[in-house]
């Protein structure tokens, strides 16, 4: 996919680049990177300027479709370097947790998104503390990385991506060694949290949001809801 397939259109239409920061992902070992989340497109572009493999956690609706189109998602996902997860119950999420820890303690780069989801408008979100639990129980660093241009290219809600030049800024690894044993403690999954988003802001330039941007999502849907509704009587006068 990286070299053959994908990789290689996906450079000639997008131009990917690393602006700063490359020095920062180890040659080898585990480690997390923990990104902001603009665009579906961000899992694609972060590995493709990487040398090593990146794994993201993938929302398994991907891997079980049925027919020929069940069967290419699942090869393109699995190609891509994304492994399924169920998040549709308090163990399902823990054994999502799980699967982060092992991918980490294997000596392999894990890719994810502490908002837990794109964000709405491109303002930066609130954290979600699984990506500080994973690095208590693995004990790799957490390395913050902007993307940039990745929503003007694949616009949410788009069929189609969209040419336009993207951007990568990769951070200094933040160690949390010194909180070691203490991942069953929530104030120090939340301090950690904050202190990944505080980077990441830094890093990204973006506003910061302190709602989780699922909530601020449930939000937008109301209003559009209400504005729906309102003018109805608009619509019937008409």
């Amino acid at each position: 996919m990286k070299h053959i397939f994908l990789g290689p259109l996906l450079k000639l239409f997008f131009r990917p680049r690393i602006i700063e920061g490359a020095e920062n992902i180890p040659k080898e070992g585990g480690a997390i990177l923990a990104s902001n989340h603009l665009a579906v497109s961000d899992s694609f572009f972060l590995p493709l300027k990487l040398s090593r493999r990146v794994t993201f956690p993938a929302k398994i609706e991907y891997f079980t479709g049925k027919g020929l189109k069940g069967r290419f998602q699942r090869w393109f996902f699995y190609g891509v370097g994304q492994v399924p997860i169920d998040r549709s119950s308090a163990s399902a999420a823990q054994g999502a947790l799980d699967t982060g820890v092992r991918i980490v303690r294997e000596g392999k780069l894990l890719g994810i998104y502490p908002e837990g989801t794109r964000s709405p408008d491109g303002r930066l979100y609130k954290g979600k503390v699984g990506v500080a639990w994973i690095a208590l129980e693995s004990g790799a660093p957490v390395i913050p990385v902007a993307m940039f241009g990745t929503d003007k290219a694949n616009p949410i809600g788009s069929r189609m991506w969209r040419p336009y030049p993207i951007r990568i800024k990769i951070g200094k690894p933040l160690d949390f060694s010194r909180y070691e044993g203490l991942s069953g403690d929530r104030f120090v999954l939340r301090s950690i949290t904050d202190e990944i988003m505080y980077a990441l802001m830094e890093l990204s330039g973006q506003e910061y949001v302190d709602v989780y941007a699922a909530k601020a999502k449930e939000g937008q849907a109301d209003d559009k809801q209400a504005k729906a509704v309102d003018r109805l009587p608009e619509a019937k006068a008409g």
